[in-house]
């Protein structure tokens, strides 16, 4: 029995803990709710690698490369290059799904005092954003899990630890080193958790929002997840053919982490296992520690999506009818505000809130998406985590680089 036990893989065990997470929390609603505690402490665990694992490499990837210094500049032109012009499709694709499926019709959308003490939302800036991309403090950003800030924090880092010669450098450095190999060991050791963690986040999640909500919002998310299916079909597939990434291969190689983000809802959550895979792939160290993270903040493809289809569907409810150019220009606006959505709870909720206070769409809509925004943010997530493993080894290919 207990070799029997060994020889099922991690994959297998974390499928079989979302059918049972699914199962205990459809028939023990309220019994479920108990089991958040477990999907938390999971979370946390995760989460604390976080830092220290982005932190470690980027330094390394960056500074460890002191001698050429613009192959990393070369190599972060090229990656946001390529960010923007997914993220740009994305957008693209949501909003022609809204347009074609025009969710938000015949939707009612809930008294203005619904809305009221929800969320605060005030209107997007470009300053703002700039403003937000420093931080006050390391650690202030570090305790928040601020993926944004803890990468410009290590870029500026590196790029002092770079103009440092001798002993100095070289110890900061070996640091740096030893401590990305040991937190990638403790990733290993976190992961041994997943089918507990997962599981008692997929009981909760139905206990919590039950099935029958579907059927009031299930066009959203219908459109949503069939939006994000074109996206992959029309974006990804051919994006990895055509730079030559074996796409099973590369399926295989990022299953646990997919599972993971599609469970926990947390990018945060599945980011540690995914840069261990994706190296495990044939993806160099120094390209997967520098366009993940920067991925994280910059190539959210998920979650700019569903913005976009978001957006069009309260606007849709409220029977407002959003002209060409004004479909354009919250496409714009998307593509600034949805950057550094990473780490930070509930960010897309935060966001479509300023999107909306923006162009004077009702703020009402929110409420209606807050109920099944649980079962969105699996999909959406679960793209960005796709989206940025699929980055590094494009990224890798344009470097000339990797072993797949």
């Amino acid at each position: 029995m207990w070799s029997f036990l060994r020889k099922v893989s991690l994959t297998q065990w974390i499928l079989l803990s979302m059918a049972l997470g699914v199962a205990g929390g459809w028939l023990f609603p309220e019994a479920s709710q108990h089991l958040k505690v477990l999907s938390n402490v999971f979370l946390r665990m995760i989460k604390c690698l976080l830092v220290p694992l982005l932190f470690g490499t980027l330094v390394v990837g960056i500074a460890g490369h002191s001698d050429d210094l613009k192959a990393v500049g070369r190599l972060a032109l090229k990656s946001i290059l390529y960010f923007e012009a997914v993220t740009t499709l994305a957008l693209v694709i949501g909003l022609a799904a809204a347009n074609l499926v025009r969710p938000g019709v015949g939707v009612s959308l809930p008294p203005a005092e619904a809305s009221r003490g929800q969320m605060g939302a005030e209107k997007v800036t470009i300053a703002g954003l700039i403003e937000h991309l420093v931080p006050r403090s390391f650690f202030e950003a570090a305790a928040a899990n601020d993926v944004l800030q803890v990468v410009c924090f290590a870029v500026m880092f590196a790029l002092a630890l770079t103009q440092v010669t001798g002993k100095p450098r070289e110890t900061m450095l070996s640091f740096c080193e030893s401590l990305t190999e040991v937190m990638f060991k403790l990733v290993g050791v976190v992961m041994k958790f997943a089918p507990l963690g997962i599981g008692a986040a997929m009981a909760y999640t139905v206990g919590h929002s039950g099935l029958g909500i579907l059927l009031n919002l299930g066009q959203l998310v219908l459109t949503l997840y069939a939006a994000l299916a074109v996206f992959c079909v029309l974006v990804l597939w051919p994006v990895a053919r055509l730079c030559r990434v074996p796409v099973r291969a590369f399926l295989r190689a990022i299953r646990e982490p997919a599972l993971l983000a599609f469970s926990t809802t947390s990018s945060d959550a599945a980011m540690p296992d995914a840069m261990k895979r994706m190296m495990a792939f044939g993806v160099p160290r120094r390209i997967v520690s520098f366009v993940m993270p920067l991925g994280y903040s910059f190539n959210l493809d998920g979650s700019t999506l569903y913005l976009a289809v978001a957006s069009l569907f309260v606007a849709q409810a409220a029977g407002i009818d959003l002209s060409l150019g004004q479909q354009l220009a919250i496409m714009l606006t998307l593509m600034l505000t949805s950057k550094g959505m990473a780490g930070v709870p509930r960010a897309s909720q935060v966001i479509l809130a300023g999107t909306l206070v923006t162009f004077d769409l009702p703020l009402e809509g929110i409420v209606l998406i807050i109920g099944v925004d649980e079962l969105m943010d699996m999909a959406r997530t679960t793209i960005n985590l796709a989206g940025n493993c699929l980055a590094t080894a494009i990224v890798a290919r344009w470097e000339g680089e990797g072993t797949f």
